[in-house]
């Protein structure tokens, strides 16, 4: 990486072979000791080691900021890249930091007038040139992280949909086959309402069950997935309570029908069922 910035101008002038490798690099490189006065070979030309630059952390995109290492521009282009001394002026990108976020529009318009100058554009022509700012990445990241969550939500809605219809087709199934059953308890003195809380704690407890099952399967994964790709996985405990709810609720929802249609039966009719 090369910069104009952390160099003086003798520097720049003189194409002086320094450099300002960043934290990762000394520390792969140097180890625990000072870098300063170390020699370093790029692209095997010898650069001197005058400071080391400040940590960065890792970019929007991932990439760690400190595996760098930063030498003057004028080197770069006569001694490192190459660059055809017909066009020494060349460069293919150029990072600007505004002082201020209220800047950056302004900062953008001043800096695509230079560019336009320097590129001698014409008013009818487009730019020959991008210009990128990290609000409007960050933006698209995180309306492409919005679009993901929909796309996960409405996934998981049709899952929970799916298992509440084989619950409530579970239950239909068991108040069929337990029809005499029923009769006998209303005949002993059950009323409605305990046949229906009854199928509503069975219809729950299945429910609660597939949930248990799925959140274990979800635990599993996460230590999976962090154990062979190496990611950082974190399971918040308000999202097991918030999965045991739905659970609950999938459960008492789609396993109301069935208990009200057990609670209703009548059991002169339900004792004679065969």
């Amino acid at each position: 990486m090369v910069s104009g910035k952390f160099f003086g101008q003798d520097d720049e002038d003189g194409a002086t072979r320094v450099a300002l490798p960043g934290q990762t690099v000394a520390e792969t490189l140097f180890g625990d000791a000072d870098p300063a006065g170390q020699l370093i070979r790029i692209k095997k030309v010898p650069f001197t080691v005058i400071g080391l630059l400040a940590s960065k952390g890792q970019s929007a995109w991932g990439q760690d900021q400190d595996d760098v290492i930063l030498i003057p521009l004028s080197t770069a282009k006569k001694k490192v890249l190459g660059v055809s001394q017909a066009n020494p002026r060349t460069v293919g990108a150029i990072s600007v930091r505004a002082r201020d976020a209220a800047l950056l529009a302004e900062a953008e318009a001043q800096i695509r007038e230079i560019l336009r100058q320097r590129h001698r554009l014409q008013p009818h022509q487009e730019d020959d040139f991008s210009i990128r700012i990290l609000s409007e990445v960050f933006a698209a990241q995180e309306e492409s992280a919005r679009v993901m969550t929909m796309l996960l939500a409405a996934i998981a809605s049709v899952s929970l949909l799916v298992g509440g219809i084989g619950i409530m087709n579970i239950m239909l199934v068991s108040v069929t086959e337990r029809t005499r059953e029923i009769g006998l308890r209303m005949a002993v003195g059950a009323r409605s309402r305990d046949i229906l809380t009854q199928f509503l704690v069975e219809a729950v407890t299945l429910s609660l069950v597939g949930g248990v099952i799925g959140i274990g399967a979800g635990l599993l994964s996460s230590r999976v997935i962090a154990s062979l790709a190496e990611w950082t996985t974190r399971v918040q405990p308000e999202a097991i309570l918030l999965a045991f709810a739905f659970a609950a609720a999938v459960g008492v929802f789609f396993g109301y029908y069935p208990a009200r249609k057990a609670a209703r039966l009548d059991p002169i009719e339900a004792l004679r069922y065969e």
